[in-house]
């Protein structure tokens, strides 16, 4: 019985070339799709999970909200994880982490390591780093100690043992002694580095900072097995109150009962070790986003789903091909569930040939797609015996489902009929057929205007006047390894022709400050604090980047009182209440050693700019004049920027040969803000390029069976003077039709859809009814396109030839 099924199958697929092929591809494809976001998903999934303890590894969460900004993040003071050990025993252990940038020199040999961490000594007894050297329980527990992992270790030390060898820290040289060698960090652990030195003896003094000074250090507990951390979670509130609200009370002269009646709130919450990669993206933590899951994941059903779509669409089409095979067969005594089971098994065969295919595609594909995401995914993934398995069950199951209603379709004709040639198709009315167009149709257009939409707002950003100019605007890094030949360097190279000025600054705009919420107050109301974000610049800077004084006046070295002096962009002076007569003014920015106010007085307003990407709003900034180095900012006049760059390398050379000459450009700097944006509009760009591509390959097939059907019809019409264009447009508009029905069903829930991933940007567009207007044409164009072949062949048929055969 098999054997038969085998052999009608196999006719069958060969004697309708087209429709096979169309399937095969359509499948092909959807599956493909399928199993790269399959391979995307389980790799997003897995961070962290390589650690042994991860379901016990929690990290603590500031919740701080202030002035109707959202301030919480993962960073705390660094006597959080002290307090929390000692107030809760159900704590097992408690470590921190801080991330860090040195130049690290062995020898003649010195690099810049962007990937140091600084950890406590408990770091190894909470996370599962496998050791190659050493010994975890004492790697970290004495000062100037560092471990590093084997690639590091190969690149400073080559074959040579490196345990007990000492590494130069930055420009002073600090010696730190190595005492560990550990595996690489897995590439899906939502921290990286090549070196992990130790806080101890960096951060001694800790009982006169608490939660919210320097909060720079991440910090993780260690719950017990089978515990449920909620249990701990709800504790917290209360020490939170105890340490948190007597800071707020010492730097806004609030009790935290006044602090939440103006609609401020604070506390700390816990978050699983699993959970940080996707549900913490943030403007310092780039990693990835749970939103972006569910709409890759839904993609993925959605190409499947159109793919099978096709499948049913293309098989009930043809069904007047098979209806006389079918009548004879039952008219010889098959039943119905054998003709059932013979087309089921033409279903899955084609699965199975479309997986193979698919697979195929996905061998092609992946060196592209891992460009696209920045992964480096591997096929080998699908070669284990459960995924494999789990792959070929699911195809089988996708070719059950797609071959369901076909089978049942074709297997219920009644003989008598379709044997007299009564059998119709049920043209003109609307259809199950018809309804699965509409929802291909749906799928495609609602990718459209998600696709269009997520451009714009790319384009926005990228375009939109950020308050400076960052044209032509070279950052030369770690220019405080120069020391005290920091400023003769920045002169000596303003003085070329190709440069316009340039200025010695820690802060850039878009890029990361560990000076942010810094509390500032009125002198005349110290009561009233506002967090703000500050920059120490130069008199340059402003000049330098090309940002506008609104009121009073930029620094200048004529006035020696400038020292004490400082400058707020238009939201501080906003937020500090301000808005009229603002210079002259006095704020309480910092205290001095002796725990003194310092107080500075407003020179100048700074028109606001973005020192953030646009998904955030502007907030407060004060800038101070002060020697706060580590970048030189160079504006340029030339278009012959690899000649500055050689010339700038060499006198960067005479001065600091030990230390690597290091650049970016400001316009570069900021475009890296939006690579997320950037991958998910790329990402639509793709799927909703290969949706549409389904989508068509299913109409063209439906069309070449409707022009079959019809062709006793187009010959009569013809004999009686149908024109080729009416013709056509008897074809066509069935098919419009239901792409219009698509369209007005598609609309509001892509609006829907779009309108709550705007929310994440604090400046964004509007989606504008042209839109829909676009998406509507498109779709309209491209149907009309794949119908038109098929409707124009069958409108230039001689009719007589055609009516003779019929």
């Amino acid at each position: 019985m098999i054997r038969n099924y085998l052999k009608i199958t196999f006719r069958n697929l060969k004697r309708q070339k087209v429709s096979t092929g169309i399937n095969i591809v359509g499948l092909a494809i959807g599956l493909a799709t399928c199993i790269l976001i399959m391979l995307y998903v389980q790799d997003e999934l897995s961070y962290d999970r390589y650690n042994e303890k991860a379901d016990r590894i929690f990290r603590v969460r500031l919740n701080l909200r202030l002035n109707g900004k959202d301030l919480g993040g993962d960073g705390l003071g660094q006597n959080a994880a002290r307090n929390l050990k000692q107030e809760f025993p159900e704590v097992v252990n408690a470590t921190r982490i801080r991330g860090g940038s040195e130049f690290v020199s062995y020898g003649t040999t010195s690099f810049r390591q962007d990937n140091l961490l600084l950890a406590d000594s408990s770091f190894f007894e909470v996370f599962t780093i496998p050791f190659l050297k050493g010994n975890p329980k004492r790697a970290l527990t004495e000062p100037n100690t560092v471990v590093l992992t084997e690639e590091t270790a190969r690149k400073y030390f080559g074959n040579q043992e490196p345990i007990g060898k000492i590494l130069s820290f930055g420009s002073d040289k600090t010696p730190y002694r190595v005492t560990g060698v550990v595996r690489n960090v897995p590439t899906n652990s939502h921290f990286q580095f090549d070196m992990l030195a130790t806080l101890v003896g960096r951060d001694e003094i800790i009982d006169g900072s608490g939660w919210l000074y320097n909060m720079s250090y991440q910090t993780y507990l260690l719950l017990p097995e089978r515990y449920d951390y909620k249990r701990l979670e709800a504790k917290l509130p209360q020490l939170a109150e105890k340490q948190i609200g007597s800071e707020i009370q010492q730097f806004l002269k609030l009790t935290p009962k006044q602090f939440r009646e103006r609609g401020d709130d604070f506390g700390v919450l816990l978050q699983p070790l699993t959970e940080i990669h996707l549900y913490s993206r943030t403007e310092s933590n780039k990693g990835g986003n749970i939103m972006y899951i569910y709409v890759l994941t839904a993609i993925a059903g959605f190409m499947l789903l159109i793919a099978c779509v096709n499948f049913m669409n293309l098989s009930t089409a043809t069904a007047v091909r098979r209806s006389r095979e079918v009548g004879v067969r039952k008219v010889m005594g098959s039943v119905k569930g054998q003709l059932q089971q013979q087309f089921l098994l033409e279903s899955v065969l084609l699965a199975l040939l479309a997986l193979l295919v698919g697979l195929l595609v996905v061998g092609i594909a992946l060196p592209s797609f891992n460009q696209l995401t920045g992964k480096t995914l591997t096929i080998h993934l699908l070669t284990e015996p459960y995924i494999a398995a789990g792959l070929v069950a699911g195809t089988v199951l996708v070719g059950l489902l797609a071959g369901s209603y076909p089978a049942f379709y074709l297997s219920s004709f009644k003989p008598v009929l379709v044997l007299k040639g009564r059998f119709t198709a049920g043209r003109g009315r609307f259809n199950l057929r018809s309804g699965l167009v509409v929802f291909q149709f749906f799928i495609t257009i609602s990718m459209i205007i998600a696709t269009v939409t997520a451009d714009r707002q790319l384009r926005y950003m990228q375009s939109q006047k950020v308050g400076f100019n960052r044209e032509q605007v070279l950052v030369i890094h770690d220019s405080n390894m120069l020391r005290s030949n920091e400023a003769v360097f920045r002169d000596q190279i303003i003085r070329s022709p190709q440069v316009v000025m340039g200025s010695i600054s820690g802060q850039v705009p878009v890029g990361k400050t560990n000076l942010d919420n810094t509390t500032v107050r009125a002198k005349e109301n110290p009561d009233q604090g506002v967090m703000t974000r500050f920059y120490f610049v130069d008199p340059e800077y402003i000049p330098t980047l090309g940002m506008h004084m609104v009121q009073g006046r930029n620094f200048s070295k004529q006035f020696p009182t400038d020292a004490s002096g400082v400058i707020l962009n238009e939201t501080a002076v906003q937020a500090l209440g301000w808005q009229k007569n603002p210079i002259g003014r006095e704020l309480i920015g910092s205290t001095d050693d002796k725990g003194a106010y310092i107080i500075y007085r407003v020179v100048g307003v700074v028109s606001d700019f973005h020192f953030e990407s646009l998904r955030q709003k502007i907030g407060p900034l004060a800038m101070f004049l002060g020697r706060n180095s580590g970048n030189i900012l160079v504006k340029t006049r030339t278009d012959n920027l690899p000649q500055l760059l050689t010339s700038l390398k060499q006198q960067w050379e005479v001065f600091s040969p030990a230390a690597p000459f290091s650049y970016s450009f400001l316009d570069d700097r900021f475009e890296q803000v939006y690579v997320g944006e950037q991958k998910i509009e790329q990402v639509l760009t793709l799927f909703s390029s290969l949706t549409i591509f389904i989508a068509c390959l299913g109409l063209f097939g439906l069309a070449t069976y409707n022009a079959e059907q019809r062709t006793k019809e187009i010959g009569v019409r013809k004999v009686l003077g149908a024109s080729v264009g009416s013709v056509v447009a008897l074809l066509s508009k069935d098919f419009l039709k239901l792409i219009l029905i698509a369209l007005v069903l598609a609309s509001p829930v892509a609006w829907w859809g779009m309108t709550q991933w705007l929310e994440e940007f604090a400046y964004k567009v509007t989606i504008d009814w042209w839109i829909f207007v676009v998406a509507g044409v498109l779709a309209v164009g491209i149907a009309l396109l794949t119908v038109s072949f098929q409707s124009i062949k069958a409108a230039l048929m001689n009719p007589v030839k055609t009516l003779r055969n019929e």
